[in-house]
């Protein structure tokens, strides 16, 4: 390869972190981990009211899918009627610093996108 070669880079190798971008922040991940991280051990009935508008079967699909990723345990008990209760993993809180990390960017800079969204968008057309 000479310096007039074109460089051609693998897109997961160019950005090492979209794995991880792609499992963390699709759609309501990110609010189950932080409700479990915060609220503990929680049955299905009551992580679904903190979660407030997600539908039973999105929470489920969800679940499942951090289940499989080894950042939620479920754990039931047979017992009448059944009872199952869903809490984060040490992997999950491995995500802790992640989150306090996104958390101070947002009180840093939010502001700043919010307001170069409005310069943006510009007078609303009349």
């Amino acid at each position: 390869m000479t310096s007039t070669d074109p460089i051609t880079v693998d897109a997961p190798v160019a950005c090492r972190i979209s794995p991880t971008v792609d499992l963390l922040f699709s759609r309501w991940t990110t609010p189950i981990l932080w409700t479990l991280h915060r609220s503990g051990r929680l049955r299905f009935g009551e992580l679904e009211r903190q979660l407030g508008t997600i539908t039973p079967k999105v929470l489920t699909e969800r679940l499942r899918q951090l289940e499989r990723d080894g950042l939620v345990r479920r754990q039931y008990f047979a017992e009448v009627p059944p009872r199952v209760e869903y809490e984060i993993t040490e992997l999950g809180r491995s995500l802790s610093p992640v989150f306090a990390a996104l958390a101070d960017w947002t009180d840093d800079h939010l502001p700043a996108v919010e307001l170069a969204r409005s310069s943006y968008d510009g007078p609303l057309p009349r």
